[in-house]
């Protein structure tokens, strides 16, 4: 199946992992190290998230295919985000800062997930057995 992705696909797929990986390596983990900003525990549950998924997304560099559902994760977390919190408080003339970096993470999401991959492979293909 793997065949049927261009080496351009793989390579974006490849580009937005390692993105993922260094912004997480420059912006995350050194407040993490130094236990900044994580008295609140919702937030320090929501950075420790963010953590993960960009440290995982160091795995997607070698693993493109295998490593796509850290993009649906981004994908999905950052929509919700996006119509929950973002868009009523657009609705109230209002925004916040990460507005912008949300939408274009979702719009580069969209760009390279390999969407005839992902209908072929999880919605088409059979799932695992129960038993």
């Amino acid at each position: 199946m793997s065949e049927e992705i261009s080496t351009f696909r793989l390579y974006l797929m490849r580009a937005l992992y390692l993105l993922n990986f260094v912004l997480g390596l420059m912006c995350l983990w050194p407040g993490l190290i130094r236990h900044e900003g994580l008295s609140d525990p919702l937030r320090a549950v929501a950075i420790s998230f963010w953590a993960a998924l960009f440290t995982l997304s160091g795995l997607g560099l070698r693993y493109p295919l295998k490593m796509l559902p850290l993009l649906f994760m981004q994908l999905f977390y950052k929509s919700v985000w996006l119509i929950a919190f973002a868009l009523p408080l657009w609705s109230a003339g209002r925004s916040t800062d990460l507005t912008g970096g949300m939408i274009m993470g979702v719009v580069l999401d969209l760009i390279v997930i390999p969407w005839p991959y992902v209908l072929a492979k999880y919605v088409k293909e059979h799932g695992d057995r129960w038993r």
